[in-house]
């Protein structure tokens, strides 16, 4: 059977889910706890680190932990291990256990926190609450011998450029006469030395992301059969590849707040929530955020949201959506939690895609410290 290595799950993780997703200054995410460069065979997911994960990690024979909220939040000033937080590291490296956290960056992720939740209220429509990420799009122009432009054109599509939308191999080709003359030293594809020549060529342009530079670049470099290409590269005012904090979308059919509130009980399994708004309101557009939400009450409200889904809402800032006209549904901080479920899934499905025999285990320990009487 082939050995797995850390690295290889991180790095396929972080393929979908990427760190420059993260909209939290300093968020402290990535490997937080030992070594990924290791063999691993079985990955635990979860919510949250505690003691009990932990145990639970090392009952199932996992080598890495893979969680949402980074178990080290803050800055060390000590590694005792006389603490509750000093005894959980401590337990994580005498088992070789690797945490990994991937905080809002998952949130932020097309298929991540966002997108489960709003595939738990069945949210139609959806588009992107708050943007936090683009890139900026780079156009190339290259000019090619005519028999060699299709050669181009293919080594630049297959390093990703030319994606524009659900449109992929976009470019755009105007034919034209190219005049150069090889010095002394030089090593001519076509033409002699001192001698100006004149060769039927083509101009290929294509765009891209701007993250996707140097492999665009290399990749039409390698193609291109001229020792010095003639090339041009410069920045668009476009973007691309936009995502951002929560979603918003349109319910199946209309509501009132009081059974849309009894739906989210249901759909996200919460024991019970705090309601913000008229009961007998009738709601059809709802915005939800993971998590704490209350840094998005506004953009909810820009939005169009008659309801907006999200945890940790504090007292003045219920009053002021309330005031607004904006209600509120807050399932509260744990709901978060289906993200076990959708890592677990996805990440089962790239592997078994690479076929990397890695097992991904969904943690069955439940971490809300809240009880309700």
């Amino acid at each position: 059977m082939k050995l797995v290595n850390g690295n290889e799950i991180i790095q396929l993780f972080e393929s979908w889910s990427p760190k420059k997703l993260a909209c939290m200054p300093n968020d402290p995410i990535g490997l937080a706890i030992g070594t990924v460069n290791k063999t691993v065979t079985k990955v635990l997911v979860t919510l949250d680190v505690t003691m009990a994960v932990v145990e639970e990690a090392i009952e199932q024979g996992c080598e890495l932990i893979i969680a949402h909220h980074p178990p080290i939040f803050r800055k060390l000033s000590h590694l005792r291990t006389d603490t509750p937080a000093g005894q959980l590291y401590e337990k994580c490296l005498k088992h070789d256990i690797a945490v990994y956290a991937a905080h809002t960056n998952l949130d932020v992720v097309e298929g991540g926190v966002n997108d489960l939740l709003a595939d738990a209220l069945q949210l139609e429509n959806r588009k992107i609450l708050e943007h936090t990420y683009s890139e900026q799009l780079i156009k190339l122009a290259v000019y090619v011998p005519a028999e060699y432009a299709t050669t181009v054109r293919t080594a630049l599509a297959n390093a990703g450029a030319g994606q524009i939308g659900a449109y992929d191999t976009c470019s755009f080709t105007t034919a034209g006469e190219g005049r150069f003359r090889a010095l002394e030293g030089a090593n001519p594809f076509v033409g002699e030395i001192g001698e100006v020549n004149i060769e039927p060529e083509q101009k290929i342009e294509v765009v891209f992301p701007s993250s996707q530079k140097n492999r665009v670049l290399k990749a039409m470099l390698n193609a291109h059969p001229y020792e010095e290409p003639a090339y041009d590269v410069w920045a668009m005012a476009l973007t691309t590849n936009e995502a951002g904090l929560g979603r918003i979308g349109t319910l199946q059919e209309p509501l009132t707040l009081q059974q849309f509130a009894e739906f989210v009980k249901v759909q996200l399994n919460v024991p019970c929530l705090r309601v913000v708004g008229d009961l007998q309101q009738t709601v059809a557009k709802v915005a939800v955020v993971g998590g704490d939400g209350n840094s998005y009450i506004a953009a909810a409200k820009r939005a169009g949201a008659d309801v907006f889904v999200t945890g940790d809402i504090g007292f003045h800032m219920a009053q002021d959506a309330e005031v607004n006209g904006l209600s509120i549904v807050d399932p509260g901080h744990h709901v978060e939690k289906v993200m076990i479920k959708g890592v677990t899934e996805k990440m089962t499905a790239l592997c078994k895609e690479k076929k990397l025999p890695v097992q991904f285990i969904e943690s069955t320990i439940h971490t809300e410290p809240f009880q309700f009487i």
